[in-house]
C-alpha cells in the first residue's frame, strides 16, 4: 500500500509495453519491476526515517513539560512546606499548636479574629492535576503534602536546604514537603507570606 501510494505521488509508474517482440518486451517488463522495487526500497526507509524522527521529537517535548511540571512541583511543595512550618512551629518555636484538619485553614486562621494567612492559594499537584497526597500525624494532624507521581524525577541533586533530602530520589512521590521547625526559627510577627515575585505563578492553579 505504501509503495503504491509513493509511486503515484512521485509519477512512478510501470510504462506500457508496445512492443511486438516479447522478448524485448519482457526485459522492458523487468526494468520497470526492478524501479518499482528501487522506489518501494525508498518509500519504506523514509517512513523508518520519519517515525523515528517523531519519536524523538515527542519524547523530547515530554520530557520539557516534565522538567517544567517538576520545577513547578518544587514551588508549590515549597509554598506548602513553609506554610505547614508556619502553622505548626508559631513564631519559630516548638511550642504545640492547634492540629491542622483541612489545608483550607491555611489560607486563613479560623483561630484568630484577625485575618492570619500562611498561604496565597491552594494548588493543585502540577505532576497530575489532580489534589495532593496529605501526610498526616496523628497529634498534629496534617503535617506535608506529596504527589502521587510516580514519574523518576530528572533533579536529582543541588536542592535548597529545606528540600535537602530529596537527593537520589526515585520518584516524585519521595519528594515529602512537610512542615520543619528550622524553617520558621527566628520569624516572628505576620506570619502572611511575602510575595511570590514568579510572575504568572501567584495566580495558578
Amino acid at each position: 500500500m505504501i509503495c503504491t501510494v509513493v509511486q503515484t505521488w512521485w509519477g512512478v509508474t510501470t510504462p506500457p509495453i508496445t512492443s511486438g517482440d516479447p522478448a524485448m518486451a519482457a526485459r522492458k517488463r523487468g526494468y520497470a519491476g526492478q524501479n518499482a522495487g528501487f522506489t518501494c526500497l525508498m518509500a519504506l526507509m523514509m517512513v523508518m526515517v520519519i517515525g523515528v524522527m517523531l519519536a524523538k521529537v515527542s519524547q523530547g517535548w515530554q520530557e520539557l513539560m516534565q522538567q517544567e511540571r517538576e520545577q513547578e512541583l518544587l514551588f508549590r511543595g515549597g509554598q506548602y512546606q513553609m506554610a505547614l512550618s508556619r502553622w505548626h512551629y508559631p513564631g519559630g518555636t516548638g511550642q504545640a499548636a492547634t492540629p491542622l484538619t483541612d489545608l483550607r485553614y491555611l489560607l486563613r486562621d479560623p483561630r484568630t479574629f484577625a485575618t492570619t494567612r500562611y498561604l496565597r492559594q491552594l494548588y493543585q499537584d502540577p505532576m497530575t492535576g489532580k489534589d495532593w497526597e496529605l501526610i498526616r500525624d496523628p497529634v498534629r494532624g496534617i503535617i506535608g503534602v506529596v504527589s502521587t507521581s510516580r514519574l523518576r524525577p530528572f533533579k536529582q541533586d543541588g536542592f535548597s536546604a529545606p528540600q535537602k533530602d530529596f537527593v537520589n530520589r526515585k520518584s516524585y512521590h519521595d519528594w515529602q514537603f512537610v512542615a520543619k521547625q528550622e524553617l520558621v526559627t527566628g520569624l516572628s510577627g505576620d506570619l502572611s507570606p511575602q510575595p511570590i515575585g514568579i510572575g504568572s505563578r501567584s495566580g495558578t492553579q
